[in-house]
């Protein structure tokens, strides 16, 4: 990236925010661990640096610390809470507990209208709380230019050497001003353009992803997934027949999903897809078994078992291709001193056995999940996949409840394929998080034909959600209701009952296993 902005993570909660509000301002962040040597840092020739917040106390006895150096890098730096108190324990002022502590929303008031940090912001504005310490002297070469109802020390600046703090939180929604301080310092004391945008990031992905493959063969475990499938079109891109796509057809899949994935990855962008239909195999082994758990380990341990087999049956390869995500890599770091960036296991094999010695690509790790979904667009995919909700690693298994065969698996697959077009049709659809029919181990007596019937109900389930940790039943129009329980009654041989599930999470999961 010709710009970007580096952000010293101290454990906060709302660091990966922080870097979400800068990108928003078309500007490239990127987190690093808080005790990162300012020479890395100079390496990258950043265009600022935030300072995060942290649940620590900067005088603690292992508190967590910057390398002293990057105040010697001479480039504008912006301290949030935590990182303000690191200016004060470097740079000549003083930490202390304070009497009363500031969580939630506050009112600061700008006391300096010239400071560049508030440029176009009104006096007063709404921000969000969030500290115990705050500062009591000042550091040196700093002067206050706002303060609130609790500190006399909420905004300062030495404008000679670009030091900026704020003991509050821009980064949140509960600050509704944040994002237009966030652009003052990235465009107006940092002197960013706006160059983050998905068709930047195609070039430069592609010329890493060519850089490190070079002419070496690349596996990818394609799900149909967005993150596999933007990962899969990306990498396509950029080495072509170099990439071999795996796609394993479980037999637990949504209706038309493996010819959906063959005819978009296949057909359309001529990428090297080898299909391993094991869908005998998987129910196989799942005959008979009821328990939750136990399903999800015979599926995980099935899908490496076929994996495994498929990539010696694909030849030699150097790397495995995984869609893992910014979030996936970079949590807010312990400050116990954890290494920040955890990889976590693919989504799809579950953990590989010792046996498969492959070097890992992942070219989404940089981005955020609507990113994602952006380069995706970018890239060509259709809205089915870029759009699509999620869908469970064990597929329809986890709603599938009970024993798991063939006819209640074309039943579960009916209805739920009459779900995803109705809500479709009813412009739904991409406005929930989560869609779905879940087949009950419940027979009940209904009337069909004027004939007494003794056949399964389904459960109607949709939940809106941010981030999938917790999620609300969406109150979904009755006509549209009414619409998919017609349907699914009439069409699908072996349902004569529709009921919706409006449970919350907590106390209820989205999925039902």
């Amino acid at each position: 990236m010709n710009e970007q902005i580096v952000i010293l993570d101290f454990g906060s909660q709302y660091t990966q925010v922080i870097a979400r509000r800068i990108r928003e301002c078309s500007v490239y962040s990127t987190i690093l661990r808080f005790d990162t040597p300012a020479a890395e840092i100079a390496r990258l020739k950043p265009a600022g640096i935030i300072l995060s917040g942290g649940p620590s106390s900067v005088y603690a006895k292992d508190a967590p610390l910057p390398d002293r150096g990057i105040f010697d890098l001479e480039v504008p730096i912006l301290g949030i809470c935590y990182g303000v108190q690191v200016f004060g324990h470097f740079l000549g002022g003083k930490v202390e507990r304070g009497t009363k502590r500031e969580y939630g929303k506050g009112t600061l008031t700008i006391r300096d209208k010239t400071c560049p940090l508030f440029k176009k912001l009104p006096k007063t504005l709404q921000v969000w709380n969030s500290h115990g310490d705050k500062l009591t002297k000042l550091p040196t070469g700093f002067k206050v230019v706002a303060t609130s109802d609790n500190s006399e020390y909420s905004g300062l600046e030495n404008r000679a050497r670009r030091l900026y703090g704020i003991q509050f939180h821009p980064e949140v929604v509960h600050t509704p001003r944040g994002k237009d301080l966030l652009s003052n310092f990235v465009h107006g004391i940092c002197g960013c353009g706006k160059q983050w945008n998905m068709a930047s990031y195609v070039e430069q992905a592609v010329a890493e992803i060519r850089a490190k493959v070079g002419t070496e063969r690349v596996i990818l475990g394609l799900s149909g997934g967005v993150d596999s499938s933007v990962a899969a079109a990306l990498i396509h891109k950029a080495i072509g027949d170099q990439l071999t796509c795996i796609f394993v057809n479980n037999g637990l899949l949504r209706a038309r999903e493996a010819e959906v994935v063959q005819e978009v990855f296949g057909r359309n962008f001529h990428m090297q897809l080898q299909y391993e239909d094991a869908a005998e195999l998987f129910l196989r082994q799942l005959r008979g078994v009821t328990d939750p758990e136990r399903k999800r380990k015979i599926i995980g341990k099935a899908f490496v078992d076929v994996f495994q087999t498929a990539t010696r049956r694909a030849g030699k390869a150097k790397f495995l291709a995984q869609g893992t995500l910014y979030p996936d890599v970079i949590e807010s770091v312990p400050i116990a001193g954890n290494p920040a960036h955890l990889i976590k296991s693919h989504h799809n094999v579950g953990g590989l056995p010792k046996g498969m010695k492959f070097q890992l690509l992942e070219p989404l790790r940089s981005l955020f999940k609507d990113e994602v979904r952006s380069l995706g667009t970018e890239l060509g995919l259709p809205k089915e996949i870029v759009q699509r909700q999620p869908f469970p690693g064990p597929g329809l298994a986890v709603r599938c409840l009970g024993e798991i065969t063939p006819d209640k698996l074309r039943i579960l697959r009916e209805s739920d394929r009459i779900v995803v077009e109705e809500m479709k049709a009813a412009d739904w659809y991409y406005r929930t998080w989560q869609t779905f029919a879940v087949l009950l181990p419940v027979r009940s007596v209904g009337v069909q034909g004027d004939e007494r019937t003794y056949d399964f109900t389904i459960a109607l389930r949709a939940v809106e959600s941010q981030d999938g940790m917790t999620a609300d039943w969406v109150k979904l129009p009755y006509e549209l209701l009414e619409k998919i329980s017609s349907r699914i009654t009439n069409e699908v041989k072996g349902v004569n009952r529709v009921v919706l599930d409006i449970t919350s999470k907590p106390p209820g999961t989205i999925e039902w296993e």
